[in-house]
């Protein structure tokens, strides 16, 4: 029942919507009919982007195109201008190539131009680029002009070193200027640099060949006159011959073994001073030792050769070994003249200084070539040293065997004060030494320690010549003495001869003390020397009966001291050549008298001898200082 109601109920709302729900129909049919024009509308629209879409497409692949079209086109346009530019030979430089001067710096210019053409020509035709062919027979033309005037102009440049007199440091530096005509023509002519090269290489070979030669000849006339000789040794005997030391207007003022002012060579300002200039030397009458030619030859030798390696490498563009060799074939004859000059002069030279010093020289200018980066000359100073250190070590054997055979007995009267053998030996041992220290080489030291060896022996055989121990001493202590000074004075006062001497010195001196206290003083010292052995053992007791021999001591002491004093001292400055080692040896010995005699006072303190009589006659220690004093020499 209730579902009928409600169906009936639904039925009559619905017939009373009717119109409304007719409208609502209507309304949608009109609604589908515009949503149908719509439709049809966007498909219209959706045909037209699609169109649009495919137009755009196709503009974005013509634009590429065009760019790549426009890319290709800039690229074929920059090579072409580029192969145009270079290909193309201006008048200019015909005319300049063919007119101009070479010193001109135009024609450097436009040969520099020429030279980047000709190279860019061979790389295009390389590749087959037909518009070489246009310009190869013209590039040609102009390049063999262009080696013709530059082949004419440096070798002009190079036939100017043969003038004499000529300063070929001038046509050196014109070249280096224009050193891109080298270049320019090992680039497109090798036969023709290699033909500058064989001329320069041959002349300037030639040339210093001729100047050295001429230079050493006319440097060795301005040597001393007066050389060492064979005979010249340090053991042989002034009465022995004549020779270097018996002449007495010896012109250098120099022996053999005193090096003066002859080291002063090796100082920098002398080492690199300027060259002696012969002629000069000869119109003032000025004469050398050999090691001043010999720095004089080799400064010009080292300046000149550094000058020629520098030249070489950079105008023949040449480095490592090819400059090395280069070098060698222009300064090969020169230094094999050098070396057999020297070789010649060394074979027959018995100056062993003048050796040293040159060896010295070598060092110093070995380090002046590393110093400038030079290696080109460094085989020529080992080869140099290899005939000087020999010749220098033999030298010193003559001498050290001299002296090994020298016989006392031969050389005169017997003379207390130093030697002339020990006198050359202190002047050449202190000459080498401090010559050596700038450039320490052990076998120098070696050969002056065998030399050292040798003298201290004929010291001590000389000495032995002599009939009592004191001549004996004051002779050692003269000669000790004075080859420690000299030595202290030229050379450093911590080297081995100086210490050695020093100590050989202070022991000869000590003994010399005791050997001059023992005449007016030995009772005393005896006495002295037997008490304190015996209170070290502890028999003190014994000396009671030492009254007596106490008592003359003392008093003989105070009675004669002063006087026994006065005359040590005149033996003393009698003896000793130099004065400053006769005053030291006096003040030794006082002093070494005080101490004596303060051990005495010692011993005569102790309980046996302590309570003696004569022991208040004693000299109080304090006056005795007093006293003694005055008699020390006034420097």
């Amino acid at each position: 029942m209730e579902l009928q109601q409600i169906e009936h109920v639904s039925i009559k709302d619905y017939i009373e919507q009717s119109q409304n729900i007719a409208s609502l129909h209507n309304q949608i049919i009109a609604c589908d009919a515009i949503l149908e024009r719509m439709g049809q509308m966007l498909g219209g629209f959706q045909s037209d982007l699609s169109s649009i879409s495919s137009e755009i497409h196709s503009l974005q692949e013509l634009s590429l195109a065009m760019n790549i079209k426009l890319k290709n086109r800039q690229t074929v346009r920059s090579e072409l201008s580029e192969l145009v530019d270079e290909l193309i030979i201006p008048n200019n430089m015909i005319n300049v190539i063919l007119e101009i001067p070479v010193t001109d710096q135009q024609f450097v210019e436009q040969l520099q131009e020429l030279n980047n053409k000709i190279n860019y020509v061979k790389e295009q035709a390389f590749r087959d680029t037909q518009a070489c062919a246009d310009v190869q027979d013209t590039l040609h033309k102009l390049k063999i002009k262009a080696v013709a005037k530059v082949r004419e102009f440096i070798l002009q440049k190079i036939y100017s070193f043969r003038k004499p007199m000529t300063n070929y440091q001038i046509p050196q530096n014109a070249l280096l200027k224009y050193r891109f005509f080298y270049q320019f023509l090992l680039g497109n002519e090798r036969s023709v640099a290699q033909e500058i090269q064989d001329e320069y290489v041959e002349t300037m070979s030639k040339v210093y060949l001729s100047y050295f030669k001429s230079y050493t000849s006319r440097l060795m006339k301005v040597q001393y006159e007066e050389v060492a000789e064979k005979d010249d040794l340090m053991g042989i005997e002034d009465t022995a011959k004549k020779g270097f030391f018996s002449k007495p207007t010896l012109r250098s003022k120099n022996t053999v073994f005193t090096v003066g002012n002859r080291a002063a060579i090796i100082s920098p300002t002398e080492l690199e001073g300027p060259i002696i200039v012969p002629h000069t030397a000869q119109k003032s009458d000025v004469r050398y030792p050999f090691e001043s030619l010999f720095r004089s030859q080799h400064y010009a030798l080292l300046d000149n050769s550094c000058r020629e390696y520098l030249f070489l490498s950079d105008f023949f563009l040449a480095s490592g070994l090819a400059a090395q060799e280069l070098f060698n074939t222009v300064m090969g004859k020169t230094l094999s003249m050098f070396l057999k000059h020297i070789d010649s002069y060394v074979s027959d030279c018995f100056d062993s200084i003048a050796i040293f010093l040159s060896i010295h020289i070598v060092l110093r200018f070995k380090g002046i070539a590393q110093r400038r980066d030079i290696p080109a000359i460094d085989k020529y100073w080992d080869a140099l040293l290899d005939m000087l250190w020999p010749r220098f070590q033999y030298i010193l054997e003559l001498n050290i065997q001299s002296i090994r055979n020298t016989d006392p007995q031969r050389l005169g009267n017997l003379d207390t004060r130093p030697h002339y053998i020990t006198r050359r030996y202190a002047e050449f041992s202190s000459a080498i030494v401090s010559i050596n220290q700038t450039f320490p080489n052990e076998k120098t030291n070696s050969l002056l320690g065998q030399l050292q060896v040798e003298v201290e022996n004929f010291v001590l055989r000389m000495a032995a010549e002599f009939s009592s121990r004191k001549e004996q001493l004051i002779f050692l202590i003269n000669n000790y003495d004075m080859m420690l000074s000299v030595l202290m004075e030229r050379a450093s006062s911590d080297s081995k001869e100086v210490e050695s001497f020093q100590q050989l010195l202070t022991a000869r001196t000590q003994e010399f003390i005791e050997e001059i206290l023992a005449p007016s003083f030995g009772g005393m010292i005896a006495f002295v020397k037997e008490s304190e052995s015996l209170i070290e053992k502890g028999q003190q007791d014994r000396l009671k009966s030492e009254e007596a021999r106490v008592a003359q001591l003392v008093r003989g002491f105070s009675a004669t001291w002063k006087q026994a004093v006065e005359m040590l001292s005149q033996d003393v400055m009698r003896s000793f050549t130099n004065f400053k080692n006769g005053t030291s040896i006096i003040q030794g010995a006082l002093t070494q008298l005080i101490q004596y005699y303060h051990r005495f006072h010692k011993i005569l303190s102790q309980p046996p001898l302590r309570n003696l009589p004569v022991c208040s006659e004693l000299i109080n220690l304090h006056h005795l200082m007093v006293e003694l004093k005055k008699h020390k020499p006034n420097f």
